[in-house]
């Protein structure tokens, strides 16, 4: 079985940083590319940031420049810094298997929450 499990969110002040982790099992962590999503209440889940297995990655545009994803395949961890946080990045942040090993793994996310 694949598990997901996110941690890192809390409160911040607009302009703060947070990291957050995912720590997989269940899966060849080295062989999987790895993504993060967002979802805002009232609003549709979107991709944040993605990371190949190969260590290429991609950004969405609201995020580029802020935010950085990584991996430690050696802790099966992938890692999303976000700096100059916005109050419009709150949301509830997911991790998830991605292109040829995606599936529906979705677990309880992690609460980011930007205000003053």
């Amino acid at each position: 079985q694949v598990q997901l499990v996110e941690s890192g969110g809390g409160l911040v002040q607009p302009g703060g940083s947070l990291r957050l982790s995912c720590a997989a099992s269940g899966i060849i962590f080295s062989d999987a590319a790895m993504a993060w999503y967002r979802q805002a209440p009232g609003k549709e889940r979107e991709l944040v940031a993605a990371i190949t297995s190969g260590g290429t990655t991609n950004y969405a545009d609201s995020v580029k420049g802020r935010f950085t994803i990584s991996r430690d395949n050696a802790k099966s961890t992938v890692y999303l810094q976000m700096n100059s946080l916005k109050p419009e990045d709150t949301a509830v942040y997911y991790c998830n298997v991605r292109g040829r090993w995606s599936g529906n793994y979705w677990g309880q996310g992690t609460q980011v929450t930007v205000s003053s």
